[in-house]
């Protein structure tokens, strides 16, 4: 009788001085130093990025207006095994807390150690799982021991180089725990008292500044509570004496594979920002500010990509994202230009309208500031605020520092757009001794044997939970069994093709017979069973793996195989020889050919490369390949998955940023892969012969994989006649006229580039975006080359809306606009 094997392969998803500066709150802000403090943060993750990028992110922030950088603390990173600590490399901490208080900027840490962000196990180490007894997130003692004895750890640490603000370091702020409030009830009688001994146990530590709690509506005295939202100008502080503060602001949103990528508009963030100052907001953070990447397998939670980028205002590679970064500094400015009055005035509200309001905030030195907002989704309105008229669009707030002159209106965004794209180059052989000979890209081979390589790991009827199986070891779990079938069956002849149908809670299946792969199949990310979890309730006991497997067409119907003996082997020989990594290269025989073998599974490709040319970021271009994990010099790349998303999906040409956002109201890339690129830090190569390693699942062509440079090749702007200019940095509470600018553009390209051309000018009625700009009925024809005189071979650029620079009788009755696209080299 034919003998047949069944393999199945299963992925498992996946300031700051240095003096003492006591920190303390009221009713209205943050008091540090006996101030109180308007403060604007920005979260990045250290380990989502690379220490050689931390100096220049802290940069770009603090250029952007931010005062604060808040992380989380990402326990199972730190601590790989019960007592034994990593931090090292982009796990080095205290590095990342030094370079935020060397930039003179504050820094809350969100310690947790609990902290979902879409990070594996959401954060806490899976060996904890493991530990007899215990119970994640609730009144579980093996729990409650673990977490505060790393809490203590990361304390001290702090503490030794003193780096809390009352030490005279940054850390203004701890947070323990993490958006527990909306699932404590969820754990019945060991929800509250969890949730009191967390907080009482961060107020033992005694670290001199106060501690926070997201999303936690019952906080005790002291503990802050805190919101995270798309909008938090509604929100109220459980207590009339704690500030009303905002830890998460989310600019954008998360991928998912084979979704498609969202977007939320600048305006819709400086509207939120906005408001939340408005209404008595005085500490906002930015979730993310810059997201950076998930490397390797720490992305957790159902089909979260490798990328981290989060639509942030600094973008997965570094550079800032514009217009959002530019739009949301000018906001900061704004906001920071009220700052006094804001903190020590008291507000009064005024309806003007069904959605028009004023709040007017006055103090006694005579300051006045006022926030005009029209939270109408549809109709600009014009608004009469003493007795003067004011223009305000849909969904909008100004923002008027002397109650008089608009400074800044969320809705107009004037800073520029860059023009950012993936430069292709093809791998360049390394000309190091082993490729001296060579003319061209050598790949080099090793196959991994479907199934069950060396000794089979242990043999069981039915199947086992993925996850409690690898101890996420792995992501790979091979599932193999053997059955007969008898000679008289009809697709052996051919007659018809049997199926098979395998459910799972795991995100991608492979499977095989006889070693020849004859599918894949993965969930959507929407529906159970696909369940792999880094959050929710009693997440941890989820597990992931196969629970059915059957065969439908044979002469007898189904036949059931889930509770048949099932051979198990733990992850891939090649892992397992750690081929990936420099130590462990030359522990397989690898294959060289003339041509690699493409659209073969189970393949492992090595090739030598020098990097890239320039110095822009790197990201490798894998939309040739199909699935699986890649290496340069042993450091994770990640998994890649160019997985497309549904033509069918909701994507749009255009967003409207009226009315509240939602994370599926502005996607992009429909029918396209959800992430086709995939960062790899220019500090990971050396001068020649970087070792690059790809694990490919179901088979790619190699050949075809490239580097990409991430490079700004062009900018623009649009700005109206009647865009807010008055100067922030000469305010004073009888600015008038004199002392506000002409509309200006502001044009600006990367360091060490110039503007070689102007691809477009036109000044009076232009329409259009970014790319794809045209001339309207009224034009100004010299506006090219007054564009091209004030711009052409410079760095940056302004061009005033001047009757100096344009025709002053163009148009008469019209408000003019200026739209500029220039080229970058």
């Amino acid at each position: 009788m034919p003998h047949l094997k069944l393999f199945f392969l299963l992925l498992s998803i996946f300031f700051t001085s240095s003096l003492a500066a006591n920190v303390t709150y009221d009713r209205r802000s943050l008091i540090i130093g006996g101030q109180r403090k308007l403060l604007i943060s920005a979260s990045i993750h250290y380990p989502r990025s690379v220490p050689g990028m931390w100096p220049g992110l802290v940069k770009t922030a603090k250029e952007g207006g931010i005062d604060v950088i808040e992380t989380y603390v990402f326990w199972n990173g730190h601590e790989l095994s019960p007592g034994n600590y990593y931090f090292g490399g982009r796990y080095d901490l205290l590095k990342f807390v030094k370079i935020v208080q060397q930039a003179g900027m504050y820094l809350i840490l969100r310690i947790g150690p609990f902290v979902a962000a879409e990070w594996n196990f959401g954060g806490v180490p899976v060996w904890l799982h493991y530990v007899p007894g215990t119970v994640f997130r609730t009144n579980s003692e093996p729990f409650k021991y673990h977490m505060q004895k790393f809490m203590t750890l990361i304390v001290n640490i702090m503490k030794k180089e003193k780096l809390f603000a009352s030490q005279g370091g940054p850390i203004i702020l701890a947070q323990v725990e993490n958006e527990y409030g909306d699932t404590e009830r969820i754990y019945g009688d060991g929800g509250k008292p969890y949730a009191m001994w967390a907080a009482n146990m961060a107020l033992s530590q005694n670290i001199g500044v106060p501690w926070i709690m997201c999303q936690q509506y019952d906080a005790p005295d002291p503990v802050i509570n805190t919101c995270n939202s798309f909008y938090c100008d509604q929100f109220t502080p459980n207590s009339p004496n704690k500030p009303k503060m905002w830890t998460e602001n989310w600019p954008g949103w998360f991928k998912t594979f084979g979704a498609p990528d969202p977007h939320r508009p600048p305006e819709d963030i400086a509207f939120s920002v906005a408001r939340f100052f408005q209404k008595g907001g005085s500490l906002q953070n930015y979730y993310m500010y810059h997201g950076g990447t998930n490397f390797g397998r720490t992305s957790g939670g159902p089909f979260i990509t490798t990328s981290y980028d989060y639509n942030a205002p600094i973008d997965e590679y570094g550079l800032a994202r514009l217009p959002k970064w530019g739009h949301l500094k000018e906001l900061h400015r704004a906001i920071k230009s009220c700052e006094h009055v804001l903190l020590y005035g008291e507000p009064i509200n005024l309806s003007l309208g069904p959605s028009q309001e004023v709040d007017v905030y006055t103090d006694s030195s005579g300051g006045c500031a006022a926030f005009i907002s029209n939270v109408d989704e549809k109709e600009d309105k014009i608004i009469v605020f003493q007795n003067v008229s004011y223009h305000v669009p849909a969904w909008s707030v100004s923002i008027l520092p002397d109650c008089k002159n608009v400074v800044f209106n969320t809705a107009k965004v004037g800073s520029q757009t860059s023009q950012v794209e993936m430069v292709p180059e093809d791998l360049q052989p390394s000309l190091v001794p082993s490729n001296k000979d060579l003319k061209g890209l050598q790949w080099e081979t090793f196959v991994e044997k479907a199934g069950i390589w060396g000794e089979a790991d242990f043999v069981k009827n039915g199947f086992v939970d993925h996850i409690n199986t690898t101890k996420d070891t792995t992501d790979y779990l091979w599932y193999t069994v053997s059955l007969t079938v008898g000679e008289s069956e009809n697709f052996l002849k051919e007659i018809s093709q049997p199926v098979l149908i395998v459910e799972s809670k795991g995100h991608a299946l492979h499977a095989f017979v006889n070693q020849k792969l004859q599918g894949s199949a993965s969930g959507n990310g929407s529906h159970s069973p696909i369940n792999l979890s880094n959050a929710g309730p009693f997440y941890e006991w989820v597990g992931a793996g196969l629970t059915s497997v059957k065969i439908k067409g044979l002469n007898n119907g189904i036949m059931d195989l889930s509770t048949y003996t099932w051979t198990y082997k733990i992850g891939l020989q090649g892992e397992h020889l750690l081929i990936h990594k420099p130590e462990g290269l030359n522990s397989v025989k690898w294959l060289s050919t003339p041509e690699p073998p493409k659209q073969q599974p189970l393949t492992w490709y090595k090739a030598v490369v020098d990097p890239p040319s320039g110095n822009e970021p790197i990201g490798l271009d894998m939309v040739h390949m199909g699935k699986g994990l890649a290496w340069l010099n042993g450091e994770e790349i990640g998994r890649y998955w160019p997985r497309k998303s549904s033509i069918h999906d909701k994507c749009v040409q255009e967003c409207d940023y009226r009315g509240k956002f939602m994370p599926n109201k502005c996607s992009t890339g429909c029918g396209e892969p959800t992430q086709r690129w995939y960062h790899v830090p220019r500090s990971w190569f050396k001068p020649s012969g970087n070792i690059l390693v790809i694990f490919e699942e179901k088979g790619g062509d190699p050949t075809k994989i490239r580097f990409s440079r991430r490079k700004t090749t062009g900018v623009c702007a649009l700005v109206s006649e009647d865009h807010p200019t008055y100067e922030l940095e000469s305010w004073h509470k009888d600015a008038n006229e004199n002392n506000k600018n002409k509309a200006t553009i502001h044009l600006k390209c990367p360091e060490n580039t110039h503007i070689s051309s102007v691809k477009f000018a036109s000044y009076g009625t232009p329409t259009g975006k970014c790319g794809s700009y045209s001339q309207g009925d009224c034009h100004d024809p010299n506006s090219a080359s007054v564009v091209e005189k004030l711009c052409t071979s410079k760095n940056d650029c302004a061009i005033e809306l001047t009757e100096e620079n344009f025709s002053k009788d163009l148009c008469p009755s019209t408000t003019k606009k200026l739209a500029v696209e220039a080229v970058c080299s």
